[in-house]
């Protein structure tokens, strides 16, 4: 079994993986990026490196004899003004810069392709752990009506047109009508805004309608930045008066599994998965 070295962010899924490789028995080196891996992974073997420290984070996995890594957690996009880089990060840094210039997925892959040239193989969150994505069908006792999967199959198609213009990952329609998409600002202050609407045109309590679409950037590195919903996710989609969460089965990862499923049902929340369009 290789052992992993996990390039941790923010928010729940790097904790998740680090829990899952102790379980399982699997070797763990957890390279905390400083200003966004959470508390919780100092008390996993590692090092804390910053997002310019290129090679502090190399020649640390390497000591800690780590093979493969995983890319996981929330990374806001830096002021490369302020980064500051040692020797290794002065000769990848022009690169990162003029990939974030194409966009988000430029930048990831450029980030994966660096750790590839070192000599690691590069896995996924949902390959490090298999049971991470959503499947076909609901996830949970709540099930989606005919006009609600009509409000889905609208959503999904604006969520992967955003992607393809590497903007981002989600969109919210109902009855046909699309109350907002996804950019920087993220999941959870999209649908912040949508509460915010006019009660004519979404859902509020005891009348829950539309939905949130999460779909993969079409063409993005499948290995890093697949959309991802968790509890959070799950209460902001309750409080904008949605009726329910759509996503790409296999390409959706679900953190918190069986809490997530206890609140959406409390909820009265649905969570569904549809096939990809390359299935």
């Amino acid at each position: 079994m290789r052992k992993l070295g996990l390039i941790a962010g923010g928010g729940g899924l790097p904790v998740e993986i680090a829990e899952h490789c102790e379980q399982a028995g699997r070797p763990l080196f957890v390279m905390r990026l400083k200003g966004f891996a959470g508390p919780a992974l100092a008390e996993y073997p590692g090092a804390d490196v910053g997002l310019a420290e290129f090679g502090k984070c190399f020649e640390g996995l390497r000591r800690a004899g780590v093979e493969s890594v995983c890319m996981a957690g929330a990374v806001s996009r830096p002021d490369f003004r302020d980064l500051k880089p040692d020797w290794r990060g002065l000769m990848y840094l022009p690169g990162a810069i003029a990939a974030a210039r194409k966009g988000d997925d430029a930048l990831l892959r450029f980030v994966v392709g660096a750790f590839e040239k070192e000599g690691f193989a590069v896995e996924g969150a949902h390959q490090v752990m298999d049971d991470l994505t959503l499947g076909a069908g609901p996830l949970g006792a709540v099930v989606p009506d005919e006009a609600q999967l009509l409000d889905a199959q609208r959503a999904l198609h604006v969520a992967r047109e955003v992607g393809r213009m590497d903007v981002g990952q989600g969109c919210v329609v109902c009855d046909g009508l699309v109350l907002a998409v996804e950019a920087q600002e993220g999941t959870d202050a999209m649908l912040a805004r949508v509460a915010q609407l006019p009660p004519a045109i979404r859902g509020g309590p005891g009348a829950a309608r539309g939905v949130l679409a999460k779909a993969p950037k079409p063409a993005q590195e499948a290995r890093v930045d697949l959309p991802t919903i968790g509890l959070g996710t799950v209460q902001a989609a309750a409080r904008a008066g949605l009726a329910g969460v759509v996503g790409e089965a296999g390409h959706l990862l679900v953190l918190d599994r069986e809490e997530v499923i206890a609140l959406a049902d409390e909820l009265g929340v649905f969570i569904f998965g549809v096939e990809p369009l390359s299935a």
